[in-house]
């Protein structure tokens, strides 16, 4: 069960020279995707320049941040780029939210997870709301009075909440439009989510199944299968190191992720990559021919996923690999 008809995005890092966005999503609103996600991972450039960049060459398509991150961004500031991303897009804005991960990389601790996600929506949708009621949390305070000096098309663009677990499952459940399971190509993770939310949708009055469940996860698709499948295990490499104890269903060996860990810790990706095996790279990547990452994506649409987002590189040419995703990947799973 998903909530309305199955989309398809595409995620994007943020790594890139200046101008090298536009293109690319110039080719994806062509090509027939619904969305484009730019990335806020760390140590990456913030996603708000080539979000920008793609809204001044798009028409259709949806734009956003997954995830902005209220431990490193204050909702302060995370809604005035919302609202000037918003304004640029003509009103195709997403909010995107998550606690994110590797902070400790940088020194920043996250205690109270939930709490700070939950109050950086009421921040944000307060201020956007320009009526100067304030809003009062426990880590988040806007004085009654206060109002936005910048314009604000809409006061709630949709929002995505960057998840895996029961709890920060459930509270996207009671307040979120979609819920992105990042880093997971898995089908059985969408029943399990499906499971993780209807407490949050019940308890907020809302019918279960209304929160849209996104699967995404780093992509390579070219004509040379192997090819694209041995880049795959090296791009996946360092995620797998995160998210594979997040998925229930998985199994993953604790010795085997322990050296896929141990050897991107040192900096060998692609050794790493080499120790994942085909059918675990199936549960986190999206990878091979165009049939075979349309056989992929058929099996999250056949569990109830609402949207896939194809994650960067894409193939083993950036433009090459979008340009197969929405040739040859898209029709097929449109018919």
């Amino acid at each position: 069960m998903s909530a309305g008809p199955v989309e398809f995005g595409l995620g994007i890092q943020s790594d890139k020279d200046a101008g090298a966005y536009a293109p690319l999503a110039v080719a994806a609103e062509n090509l027939g995707f619904d969305v484009v996600s730019v990335f806020a991972d760390l140590l990456y450039a913030p996603p708000i320049v080539p979000l920008l960049e793609m809204a001044s060459v798009t028409s259709r398509v949806r734009l956003g941040a997954a995830c902005w991150n209220p431990f490193t961004m204050h909702p302060y500031e995370i809604a005035g780029q919302l609202a000037g991303l918003d304004l640029a897009s003509a009103g195709r804005a997403y909010l995107g939210l998550a606690r994110g991960t590797w902070l400790g990389d940088i020194g920043i601790r996250q205690p109270d997870a939930l709490t700070r996600l939950a109050e950086a929506v009421g921040f944000i949708r307060a201020l956007h709301a320009g009526d100067g009621r304030g809003y009062d949390g426990t880590i988040f305070r806007l004085a009654p009075g206060v109002a936005p000096r910048f314009p604000v098309l809409r006061p709630r663009p949709p929002l995505l909440i960057g998840a895996w677990g029961p709890r920060a499952s459930a509270l996207a459940g009671r307040i979120a439009d979609e819920i992105k399971i990042g880093g997971s190509a898995n089908p059985a993770m969408v029943g399990v989510m499906r499971d993780r939310l209807a407490p949050g949708e019940r308890e907020a009055g809302r019918p279960e199944g209304a929160t849209r469940i996104v699967l995404g996860a780093v992509t390579v698709v070219d004509t040379d299968g192997k090819a694209a499948r041995a880049l795959a295990r090296t791009e996946v490499a360092m995620y797998l190191a995160v998210v594979a104890e997040l998925d229930p269903t998985a199994h993953v060996p604790h010795d085997l992720l322990a050296e896929v860990k141990r050897l991107v810790d040192e900096g060998d990706h692609i050794g790493a990559g080499r120790l994942i095996p085909d059918d675990l790279l199936d549960l986190f990547a999206f990878s091979g021919t165009p049939d075979q990452v349309v056989q992929q994506a058929s099996r999250l649409i056949d569990a109830g996923a609402g949207r896939i987002e194809f994650g960067t590189p894409h193939g083993l040419d950036n433009l090459d690999g979008i340009t197969l995703l929405g040739s040859e990947v898209l029709p097929a799973l449109r018919v």
